[in-house]
């Protein structure tokens, strides 16, 4: 387990960040997510690759922890602003902070399936196959829904300009 730990836990906790836009809850939840993980080994099946299937143990810890305080943080996008995106090509005319705040205000205002695909995607680095079993969904659906929340973002950046 100390391998599996080595070699995800920073991916496991930038996904969590993601979620939580807090550095100390996705700190916690990770930890909570690997002694889950240790615990239930012996669930775990080859239907999925071990990242996926952490992923989707962080996923629970969160709901868990959203459930247990009955409310939602808001999501203080100046905070976040400093974990950049990899190059997308909707993303490549956003270059400096202030762009890129504006981006992510705009990632924000999507609806939640749009919103959590487009994160998972280019801030996590998810294939479709894995966003979509993280999300219960297929991985069509998943391409489907990224395409069209670039469509989205895309319009609102046009729009904008005008």
């Amino acid at each position: 387990m100390d391998e599996i730990y080595n070699e995800y836990s920073k991916f496991v906790y930038k996904y969590l960040l993601a979620l939580t836009n807090n550095k100390d809850l996705s700190e916690e939840l990770m930890q909570e997510t690997f002694y889950s993980a240790i615990k239930n080994i012996k669930t775990f099946k080859n239907d999925s690759n071990i990242k996926t299937w952490l992923c989707k143990i962080a996923k629970n810890k969160w709901i868990d922890y959203l459930k247990r305080n009955h409310k939602y943080k808001n999501i203080d996008i100046y905070e976040i602003s400093e974990f950049y995106f990899n190059n997308e090509s909707f993303e490549d005319s956003y270059i400096d902070k202030d762009n890129l705040l504006n981006l992510y205000k705009k990632i924000f205002s999507l609806d939640d399936n749009s919103k959590n695909v487009v994160l998972l995607r280019v801030k996590s680095d998810f294939s479709f196959k894995e966003i979509g079993q993280i999300l219960g969904k297929s991985e069509s659906w998943a391409r489907t829904t990224y395409y069209r929340a670039k469509l989205k973002l895309k319009e609102m950046i046009d729009n904008e300009e005008k």
